[in-house]
């Protein structure tokens, strides 16, 4: 009836419009290019999948975007020095030329009373590590010549920080042959650079000072009997222990007929203790000789004594892995096994490796997590689909075009140089429901031309082509116009909100281009003619019920038109409650979650012994233990984790918790479990012990809770800058939405001065350089000089031996040379 009635109407219209108008319909719809070329837009999508399933495969994996400001350590050690004197002497000059850096943010200093000092400094989250290491090396060099020659000797590191420890290896032993010191220097020796060559792997080192050191342990009552100094033997080893070239034989200019050329070798460094023992200190005419066996022990032993590992009540050999910016976590991880797999069949009989400590399970989790949501929620929309089209050519369509979008996307990440990780896999996760609609936004206008105007498939994915492409273009920009202002937020904040809203740009993008080439090629290839009525129950069913919710909306929507001002007041009211609940509701940066580790930190009183700390750690296993839902314990004798500095009364330990999988119920989720571990710790009389979860973002913080930095600007002591930053403490601990508030500076730690009456000392020809340094090797150490093993080079040091360095009354037990040649006690 249309048809005639159409046919009808244009006969009685004059000839030259009849004409115009029978040539006008006549002609033919140009057909649009990828309904014409369906290969190339298979092809063109078949690329992007491609291109995006190899990018899956190389992007880093990890949970969380790095967002922590790049920042640079720099370490040394000044022997003998107090922590106020390393502030002064050391970290203050390197300090004053740091100040002006390209990108600088801060940077802040620990200084031990082991005279060892960790500098860290912050750069702003665009600037390059490398660029901001180089920087931080140039203003080290312009500083070096303010340190004090101890330091200068000792040397300073220099290197990009990564708070991003990734797990943390052990070797054990069942042989007690093959103790701690002997599990470190093997570690050492045969798996720190080998963890360090694997791909992604930022740093590894050997927890403690265990490397191997040539100490030479001194006797001061033999030395002074025999009238030799400290400054005698180290100007005895560093003429014997030292690299002595000496040439070839037969080179060049030679006279005609030369034969060889033989280079001449002589004794070099010295590489066993028998060796520095038979070092002459001095020598007399008479034929006497005093070697450096006669005043001193020389053994092999350790650098330092100060830290030590345990794994599970067990002295061990902790290497401590760290990931590169960048690097896929779980691919470092598994790398690190792998090695560790290899290495070990060469290990010595007894000597086992495990990882106690790991967080790639909790990376692993989170992204399963989300992945198995997005899993759902394409299975959700494909389900909505099928039900509203009503025919499984038609839900085909999104089913095979969406998967392009969302695995293209990855292809976007690794362009810009973003990870997979749980805020970019949420970005997918939505993009789900934004993007189907530009397919379904195409396949329902192509069924109504082919319902309505009974046109071909081809026809009529052409036509619909005609009309909704620039709708689907506009669909795109105005998405993008959306999302893409979040990408300028600032801060930590604005670039975790850029990876969620340029992932959503991305896949906006690509379905726009899906739509627009792979959709109507399928459309003109899947969909087909259905003139008659479904006889499905459940599609009938729905549709009846589906037009009675319609309905009853459209009557709800025209009652709202009829009465604007009851709900605009409705609306107001909505506001305000919204308004009300942001300012009331509890806000954070990230929710506190259960990694399945969490740490603990000790304290005993200051000056504490590292003896006194490990025996309160031994105590503390056994109360761990007790708790069915930790695995391992791994403690860090001689850490303090708070305050990233070396300690003998402070300890840090770690606890691995089980498998989420075996653990159930909720006394078994990681806040249960903390809060039953602290309550066991506040019974520890000796010191200060409390567990904390660690930060959600490495890097930020050391615990999941506030971190405030103060700084004396008034230039007062150090002593009344600590009352203050005391009673600052105080005050907030009085805050109810503050708790456990703890300052980690400490000015009254036990200490023996010693006055040096430098009159007397004149008067006696002894100088005060000398009465320094005999003080400095006795009562600490003395690096003298290096010697090889093993193919490494180790450091010769000399101390005083244990029993002489125990009391106050010990120091004036020293002896020094006056000018005159007599022996001095200080």
């Amino acid at each position: 009836m249309s048809a005639h009635d159409a046919h009808s109407e244009s006969s009685a219209q004059s000839p030259s419009a009849g004409s115009a108008s029978m040539t006008d319909a006549s002609a033919p719809m140009k057909e649009y290019l990828f309904v014409r070329r369906p290969v190339l837009a298979g092809v063109i999508s078949i690329v992007i999948t491609l291109l995006g399933l190899f990018s899956l495969r190389t992007l880093p994996v990890n949970r969380y975007p790095r967002i922590t400001p790049p920042s640079v350590q720099v370490t040394t050690v000044y022997p003998g020095a107090s922590a106020l004197d390393v502030a002064s002497a050391v970290a203050a000059p390197i300090e004053q030329q740091l100040a002006g850096l390209d990108g600088l943010l801060y940077f802040k200093s620990s200084n031990a009373s082991d005279g060892s000092m960790n500098l860290s400094a912050f750069f702003d989250i665009s600037r390059s590590q490398d660029l901001a290491a180089v920087d931080v090396q140039n203003a080290l060099q312009v500083a070096e010549p303010q340190l004090p020659d101890a330091v200068r000797q000792y040397g300073i590191t220099i290197k990009k920080a990564n708070p991003d420890i990734l797990l943390v290896a052990a070797l054990t032993s069942d042989n007690a042959r093959y103790d701690a010191a002997y599990l470190s220097n093997y570690a050492t020796l045969y798996l720190q650079d080998e963890m360090k060559r694997l791909p992604g792997v930022g740093d590894a080192s050997v927890f403690g000072s265990l490397q191997f050191s040539m100490l030479l342990s001194l006797n001061p009552e033999k030395m002074a009997q025999l009238g030799i100094t400290v400054d005698d033997v180290a100007a005895a080893v560093r003429e014997e222990n030292v690299t002595k070239p000496a040439g070839r034989l037969g080179r060049e200019p030679a006279p005609l007929g030369t034969q060889l050329t033989i280079p001449v070798t002589t004794t070099g460094r010295l590489t066993t203790p028998a060796e520095f023992g038979d070092i002459i200190v001095r020598a007399r005419p008479d034929g006497s000789v005093v070697r450096v066996r006669d005043i001193a022990n020389v053994h092999l032993g350790s650098q330092g004594y100060d830290a030590a590992g345990r794994l599970n009540g067990k002295e061990t050999a902790l290497l401590l892995i760290y990931a590169r910016p960048g690097a896929n976590n779980l691919d470092v991880k598994a790398a690190v096994v792998k090695r560790l797999n290899e290495l070990a069949k060469s290990f010595p009989q007894g000597v086992h490796w495990a990882i106690p400590f790991d967080t790639t399970p909790f990376i692993t989790a989170s992204i399963s997590e989300v992945v198995t949501t997005l899993v759902e929620a394409m299975l959700l929309v494909t389900l909505v689909v099928f039900i509203f089209l009503q025919s499984w050519r038609a839900t085909l369509i999104p089913v095979l075009a969406v998967p392009v979008s969302i695995i293209g996307t990855f292809l976007g990440l690794q362009i810009i140089g973003f990870t997979v990780n749980t805020l970019t896999l949420f970005g997918l996760v939505l993009a789900i429901g934004i993007v189907v609609d530009d397919a379904i936004v195409v396949i329902e206008n192509v069924e109504r031309l082919m319902a309505q105007e009974h046109l071909s498939p081809r026809a009529a994915a052409t036509k619909a082509m005609h009309q909704v492409g620039g709708a689907l273009v506009a669909i795109v920009l105005v998405l993008c116009s959306v999302f893409i202002p979040v990408a300028f937020v600032g801060g930590i904040t604005g670039s975790m909100y850029k990876q969620f809203a340029l992932t959503i740009v991305i896949a906006v993008v690509l379905s726009g281009l899906v739509a627009l080439t792979l959709t109507p090629a399928l459309c003109a290839l899947l969909l087909r003619h259905s003139t008659e009525e479904t006889d499905n129950r459940f599609f009938r069913w729905f549709n009846s019920r589906f037009a009675r919710l319609t309905t009853r909306y459209t009557n709800a929507a025209g009652r709202v038109i009829t009465r604007p001002r009851s709900w605009f007041g409705v609306f107001a009211v909505m506001l305000v409650l919204a308004v009300f609940l942001l300012k009331t509701v509890p806000g954070g940066f990230l929710p506190s979650e259960d990694k399945g580790y969490f740490a603990i930190a000790l304290q005993l009183p200051d000056a504490a012994s590292k003896q006194r700390t490990e025996a309160v750690v031994k105590k503390i296993e056994t109360l761990l233990r007790k708790e069915t839902g930790i695995q391992n314990i791994v403690a860090l004798v001689g850490l303090d984790v708070l305050s990233q500095s070396t300690q003998t009364n402070s300890a840090t330990i770690f606890l691995g918790l089980k498998p989420w999988d075996d653990r159930h119920g909720d006394q078994q989720t990681l806040d249960a479990i903390l809060g039953r571990v602290n309550g066991a710790l506040f019974g520890i009389k000796e010191g200060l012990a409390f567990g904390f979860n660690l930060p959600e973002i490495s890097g930020l913080g050391t615990t999941s809770g506030l971190e405030m930095n103060l700084q004396q600007r008034s230039g007062s002591d150090i002593r009344q800058f600590a009352r203050t930053v005391q009673a600052f403490t105080q005050d907030a601990n009085k805050l109810p939405a503050l708790q456990g508030v703890t300052a980690f500076i400490r000015t009254d730690v036990p200490q023996l001065f010693v006055h040096v009456d430098k009159d007397a000392a004149r008067a006696r020809g002894v100088e005060t350089s000398q009465i320094f340094s005999t003080l400095q090797t006795m009562l600490s150490t003395l690096y003298i000089n290096d010697f090889n093993l093993y193919g490494r080079t180790y450091q010769v040091q000399a101390d005083a031996l244990p029993q002489f360095r125990m009391r106050p009354e010990d120091v004036g037990q020293f002896y020094v040379r006056s000018a005159t040649g007599d022996m001095v006690p200080l």
